[in-house]
């Protein structure tokens, strides 16, 4: 564990630990705190993942991370952190994490991980991140970059803390790169609506992604799980919403939350992720093939 090279603003004194937090009141420009405050509502509703879920989870997320790149010797950040769920899948694996997020989602990620010795967690954004450049072995951001203004800064600010030889993995949110006519037709409504539930109130917003997790998610859901019963896998891969076919209905209404609560979104192809990952400084990039589009991971030249 490297310690800290900034001095926080303030601590946050919990059950099991003191958290650090590197927030001010100071502009930053490539950060958009009404986003940040949404993540960390949600965040603090939807946190409690049991081993089994976040393991079944991760099975598609980290496919393409083996023993070569994150091993009982890795020093690595969760950037981004959210409730904790992705450090708590690495803390058996790894040396040490840190787990980052500017949010009130921080406590949440507390009361998932515990007072393991394994990890500590800090409030702290992208630009204001407390350690010094190549600190990492390995780091990662999972479906938090597009829900920043400039992708490309905030990853090049990311890679920065990787040593030389070292790996960052990132998860953006896919463009539709190989959809159809009518899938995409289908995400353009969506987004519209996304666009009106995301400025609700917030008791309002959870309440109306519940009704769209229950009355749009479940029964494409179904759907799928039927064609896939019948013995018709390839279609049901193609129903939209079919990767939640073997979640269960928190993670439903978690993601449906996710998906329509947050104002800010942005989309790439799986081109503009490798051309951002190499202008960031990132080489040897491999992408997942698994239904979480786009995941990849780089080594820093």
């Amino acid at each position: 564990m490297v310690n800290y090279n900034a001095k926080p603003v303030r601590y946050h004194r919990t059950r099991t630990r003191e958290i650090a937090d590197f927030i001010s009141t100071k502009v930053d420009n490539n950060i958009d705190m009404d986003v940040v405050r949404s993540f960390g509502e949600e965040w603090n509703r939807f946190h409690h993942f049991s081993k089994p879920t976040i393991a079944k989870i991760c099975k598609e997320y980290f496919d393409i991370i083996d023993q070569s790149i994150v091993n009982k010797d890795t020093y690595m950040i969760d950037i981004g952190c959210g409730s904790g769920r992705w450090s708590e899948y690495f803390l058996d694996k790894v040396k040490f994490v840190e787990a980052v997020d500017p949010s009130d989602a921080v406590f949440a990620a507390d009361e998932l991980l515990g007072s393991t010795d394994k990890a500590r967690i800090t409030k702290a954004s992208i630009n204001t991140l407390p350690w010094p450049d190549e600190t990492f072995d390995f780091g990662m951001s999972v479906g938090v970059l597009h829900h920043i203004p400039n992708t490309q800064m905030a990853l090049t600010d990311c890679v920065k803390k990787i040593k030389k030889g070292g790996y960052f993995y990132v998860y953006l949110y896919y463009n539709l790169d190989y959809r159809g006519f009518l899938f995409r037709s289908l995400f353009f409504f969506s987004d519209l609506i996304r666009k009106v539930v995301s400025r609700m109130p917030i008791t309002l917003k959870k309440v109306t992604c519940d009704l769209l997790a229950f009355f749009v998610y479940v029964p494409f859901v179904w759907l799928s799980r039927f064609f896939s019963f019948l013995g018709f896998k390839k279609l049901a891969a193609k129903i939209p919403l079919s990767a939640y076919a073997n979640k269960d209905f928190y993670i439903i209404r978690n993601d449906s939350l996710d998906r329509f609560g947050t104002k800010l979104e942005q989309r790439f192809t799986r081109q503009e992720i490798e051309t951002m990952m190499t202008k960031a400084g990132l080489s040897n990039i491999r992408f997942g093939e698994s239904s979480a589009f786009w995941h990849a991971v780089g080594k820093k030249s």
